[in-house]
Formats: structure tokens, C-alpha cells, sequence
């Protein structure tokens, strides 16, 4: 059963340095075009936890630009929105159709780059504006898969190998297996099982990794 989250008592501070991104296969095109030079209009797109919200602040950091979420773009607001560089995370949920619609136009008018992330290829959103979805599907767009079974282990042999952990093959079978299947969740819980042991005295292993996955509730 997978894990989306960690509980309060094991929460880690977010970084969305560029540093702190962990480039693998599923998402290296992604990364590529976020850190090459601006596109006039680009997407982002993939399932929860594949790192858009990530590499939507290191396209804001690498162009200067402003990120915002749905709620922060209304009718109102376009016209100042519009005055540089911006991306917009999550702009497949709930977004102002006519305020998305005019922003983008006014981004393209003004020659502004302008980012888009959601969970599926912009094509794919429900928004029932035809003008915006015709907008939408002209849109470059760029997926991040998940990481598979053998991918992700590789990712938490890296990981602890990083930390100069030494872990058995079962510690990664086991994680690999009940975790969120990306690489922000990989990280997050090779942190988690490195504080735990250090402070324990201890090494990681499956009884401690299944201790501490038992303290977070199972996702839905």
C-alpha cells in the first residue's frame, strides 16, 4: 500500500533547489527543457509525486519567473499576472477557464514564457471552453513518467549509497514496494530511515522501515 505523505512527527522540510531534484530517466526530457532556454509556451505532465511542482520552481528560478497555483489567477488578476515570466502549477485543477484563456493569449502577446503543469497532456484537460482548449492542445508539452519497480530500487540503492548507508536488498525490496512510487518519496524516506537509525543507533532495515511506515497512514 502506498504512502503519499509523511506523518507530521517525520515531516521534512521541502527544498525545491535545482540541487535537491533527482534527474532519472522518466523525467530527464522534462528537466531538459525546463533548464534550456525559454519556450514561449510550455507543459509539463505527469502523475502525482513526479516532481512538476519541483521543476515548475527551477523553470521559475532559471527565467525569473512567478509561480502561482489555480486559485491566484482570476479575470482581475491577468493583466499583472501577464507582466513577466510565469508558471502556473496544477493548471489542470479548477483554474478560471476565461482567466487561463486570456492569460495565455495576453502571455503570448506580450512575448512573456509561460509554463503549464498538470496531470495529463494539456489535450486532455476537461475545460469546455473550445477557444482555450484549441490554445491548450497547440501547446509543447513534455511528460515525467513514474519510476517502475527496477527504477525506483536503483533510485534508493543511489540514495542510501549517497548517505554511505549500507542496506540490504531486502530494505530496497521492501520500501521499493510500499512507498509512493517516485523519486521526491524515495528521498524523503531514505532521510527518514537515516535520522531514525542515527538516533537509534542502529541499522536500517526492514523491521525499522516497516515501524515507521506503519506510523503513516496508507494513501487512498
Amino acid at each position: 500500500m502506498a504512502r503519499n505523505q509523511l506523518s507530521l512527527g517525520l515531516a521534512l522540510p521541502i527544498s525545491w533547489a535545482r540541487e535537491d531534484f533527482l534527474e532519472v530517466p522518466g523525467n530527464a526530457a522534462a528537466l531538459a527543457a525546463v533548464e534550456g532556454a525559454a519556450q514561449p509556451a510550455l507543459a509539463l505532465y505527469g502523475p502525482p509525486g513526479s516532481g512538476k511542482t519541483h521543476l515548475a520552481h527551477i523553470w521559475a528560478a532559471t527565467h525569473g519567473a512567478r509561480l502561482i497555483g489555480p486559485a491566484d489567477l482570476t479575470p482581475a488578476a491577468v493583466d499583472e499576472l501577464a507582466r513577466q515570466p510565469l508558471a502556473l502549477d496544477d493548471a489542470d485543477r479548477h483554474a478560471d477557464p476565461v482567466a487561463l484563456f486570456h492569460l495565455v493569449n495576453l502571455m503570448r502577446e506580450r512575448r512573456h514564457a509561460l509554463l503549464l503543469t498538470g496531470s495529463a497532456a494539456p489535450a486532455h484537460w476537461t475545460y469546455t471552453l473550445p477557444d482555450l482548449m484549441s490554445r491548450l492542445k497547440a501547446m509543447p508539452a513534455e511528460r515525467i513518467s513514474e519510476p517502475d519497480d527496477a527504477l525506483l530500487s536503483a533510485v534508493l540503492v543511489k540514495l542510501f549509497a549517497d548517505r554511505q548507508l549500507q542496506v540490504g536488498e531486502d530494505v530496497v525490496k521492501y520500501l521499493a514496494a510500499r512507498i509512493e512510487r517516485s523519486c521526491r518519496a524515495a528521498r524523503d524516506w531514505v532521510a527518514v530511515l537515516d535520522a531514525a537509525a542515527l538516533a537509534e543507533n542502529r541499522a536500517v532495515t526492514v523491521v525499522l522501515a516497516r515501524r515507521l511506515l506503519e506510523e503513516v497512514p496508507a494513501s487512498d
